[in-house]
């Protein structure tokens, strides 16, 4: 089964050597998860596209230091993309930006969330429409790291998971779409790393030393890998129906 994997934003150059792209990310939490894709990257925001929805059996659109209300151009295509995927009954999962990019091409509303940041590791409950899930626990946690949210969800998406926090943390639209606003991808060293990188100068002293002390408690453990588990399950139980 092929993956493509749509790149909306890349880890920092600080980062990078380290950790690997965010679509790097990808590729290593479905294999310590131990499921195997086939994979082919597009760097959307250099306007590198596929040819078309066809072009592979699932998709994923990963986070990004960009705003979805920014609008820029290779926005607007991805947004386009997203319809024509979702048209031609090609699963899709999005993480982040890619959550609250796929909400606005449905008719959501994103800003900058009145509650500020949302950093380090978070938990997350799910609710009814997480069904698509086999054997779901009551709730999970992975790393977040956000300042805008998806405030108004669209018609067609139903709430599969959420928090105090985040009202709309896990999305499913008509079983063929599911995004989560957290970061599965991320690791536990790689958000302290980016949290401690971004603390002050992006992201308020405050906040960013709340994240950290979720991150280094003894007992901090993220659900990356269960998590990964059921985006795989998506895919590939979407991709043959």
């Amino acid at each position: 089964m092929k993956i493509g994997i749509l790149a909306t934003g890349i880890t920092p150059d600080e980062l990078l050597g380290e950790f690997g792209s965010y679509a790097d990310m990808f590729v290593q939490l479905f294999d310590q998860a131990r499921q195997h894709f086939e994979y082919e990257v597009f760097d959307v925001r250099d306007d590198q596209f596929p040819g078309g929805a066809e072009q592979c059996d699932g998709w994923i659109i990963t986070g990004s230091k960009f705003n979805v209300y920014q609008n820029l151009p290779w926005m607007l295509r991805l947004k386009e993309l997203i319809l024509e995927i979702h048209a031609a009954g090609k699963p899709l999962v999005g993480i982040c930006f890619g959550h609250q990019i796929i909400a606005e091409a449905f008719g959501g509303h994103v800003d900058k969330y009145p509650g500020g940041w949302g950093v380090g590791l978070h938990s997350y409950e799910l609710r009814g429409a997480s069904g698509f899930i086999k054997n779901a626990p009551t709730s999970f946690s992975i790393s977040a790291m956000h300042q805008d949210q998806v405030l108004s969800k669209p018609d067609n998406a139903e709430v599969f998971a959420s928090s105090e926090f985040c009202q709309y943390a896990g999305l499913i639209y008509d079983d063929r779409i599911v995004t989560f606003q957290a970061h599965p991808e991320f690791s536990l060293p790689y958000e302290d790393a980016l949290v401690e990188l971004r603390k002050g100068a992006v992201i308020p002293d405050d906040a960013a030393e709340a994240g950290l002390i979720s991150l280094r408690e003894p007992d901090a453990a993220t659900d990356s890998h269960l998590v990964a588990g059921w985006m795989a399950d998506f895919l590939k139980e979407r991709a043959t129906s």
